[in-house]
């Protein structure tokens, strides 16, 4: 089975940079096809372009992530991640220059862990538009903010949207697959009822599987990687009593659709 996808993954994190040639290699021995290496801001957008030019298999997605949410995790997180203040619209020309070289925009969208804010909803709106003018497929974050996210996009002209790592109310997950847009199972869902309850009640023609590497490791004190979306494909096919072949085609129709 060679047909596997990571639809979301952070290839230029300095806990996988440093090993990538292993790391795209058992990517490849797992079977994937495709993974998507997604830009947060100026300085990962970068080096996910690169990452997609020296790898077949890697696809880079460019955007900017919730910045004063981005500079709380850089000042808290494992890996200590050097945040800088950038100019977004900037950042949007860099994005639209590089058009023929992404397959979507992402990671954006909001994350209201420590309130709701006003710059993270301007721009948003902007990746929302950008995304509607380069005609690509838009990845969404939305942590807390799950309803403010729907609303933005449900007034938007975009069809191809993706929801990461969705984790709101049952009720919303019912309104996205309504929308007619996408939502990623990703490799945490071998422990949790949410992502595992997801993957039962919503159609296959609207799934994909991510890891979102380095994190929500389907195996507990171990960094997570594109060759464990195996995990995310094989609960699948069990929650919908299919074969993991089947999984796998039906998801692959599902990245020719939106990402092709």
């Amino acid at each position: 089975m060679s047909l596997l996808i990571d639809v979301h993954s952070h290839l230029d994190h300095p806990l996988l940079i440093n090993k990538i040639d292993e790391i795209i290699q058992r990517a490849e021995n797992a079977g994937l096809k495709h993974i998507i290496t997604n830009g947060i801001n100026p300085e990962t957008n970068r080096i996910c372009l690169e990452l997609s030019k020296k790898y077949s298999i890697v696809k880079c997605g460019m955007g900017v992530y919730p910045r004063d949410a981005l500079k709380k995790e850089a000042e808290t997180g494992e890996a200590k991640l050097k945040v800088g203040d950038f100019n977004i619209d900037e950042e949007i020309e860099f994005i639209k220059k590089n058009r023929n070289n992404l397959v979507a925009i992402s990671e954006v969208g909001l994350d209201f862990v420590n309130g709701e804010s006003r710059q993270q909803i301007e721009d948003f709106g902007k990746m929302i538009w950008l995304a509607e003018e380069l005609r690509k497929p838009i990845v969404v974050h939305s942590r807390k903010a799950e309803l403010k996210c729907i609303e933005m996009l449900e007034s938007s002209k975009n069809k191809n949207i993706v929801m990461h790592c969705f984790s709101g109310k049952k009720s919303l997950v019912k309104r996205i697959a309504g929308n007619g847009w996408l939502l990623t199972i990703p490799t945490v869902v071998v422990r949790s009822q949410q992502f595992q309850d997801i993957a039962k009640n919503v159609p296959i023609s609207q799934l994909f599987c991510e890891t979102d590497s380095p994190y929500l490791s389907p195996i507990k004190e171990q960094k997570n990687e594109p060759a464990f979306v195996a995990e995310s494909y094989s609960m699948i096919a069990k929650l919908k009593g299919m074969d993991i072949n089947e999984v796998a085609n039906n998801i692959y129709m599902n990245w020719q659709r939106v990402f092709e």
